[in-house]
């Protein structure tokens, strides 16, 4: 079974600036609670390429894992896939302008859990959407505090 979870927030800020903030690894551990640190294997600037690595603890367990770039659109999308870990995922961010003149964002995982994996991934798909939409809680506070 696959997961794939879509989350979105509207954000009171220009997509210019919500866009460089989240598409930034070094800002990630500021509004992923999960993701307790971000190492680049390639050096930046973030480009199709790319690829960075994340220390994250989700539902009780460290994860580790690479991403790769795979679509760098700058202020319209980001996609980026796991080059290696422990469950194949792909990330992609999208940012349109919004009626209210912010960003609308949207936030996509979406995976093929294997083995013993594929039998929880109901249940890592709520956690994943609950863990989603508090991030992106997260990210428009602090984009709209600031």
């Amino acid at each position: 079974m696959a997961v794939d979870v879509v989350t979105r927030t509207t954000i009171a800020r220009p997509v210019a600036e919500v866009a460089a903030f989240a598409a930034d690894p070094d800002s990630a551990p500021r509004w992923y609670a999960s993701i307790r640190s971000v190492e680049w294997r390639t050096p930046p600037p973030l480009a199709e390429g790319s690829e960075i690595a994340f220390v994250a603890r989700f539902l009780g367990r460290r994860l580790a894992y690479t991403y790769e770039i795979v679509e760098n659109v700058p202020g319209e999308r980001l996609t980026m896939r796991t080059a290696q870990g422990p469950f194949p995922m792909e990330t992609t961010y999208t940012w349109a302008p919004s009626d209210d003149g912010g960003t609308t964002m949207t936030l996509r995982n979406r995976g093929e859990p294997h083995g013993f994996r594929a039998v929880a991934a109901p249940a890592v798909a709520a956690a994943m959407r609950r863990a989603n939409e508090a991030d992106l809680r997260r990210l428009k506070e602090i984009l709209e505090s600031g």
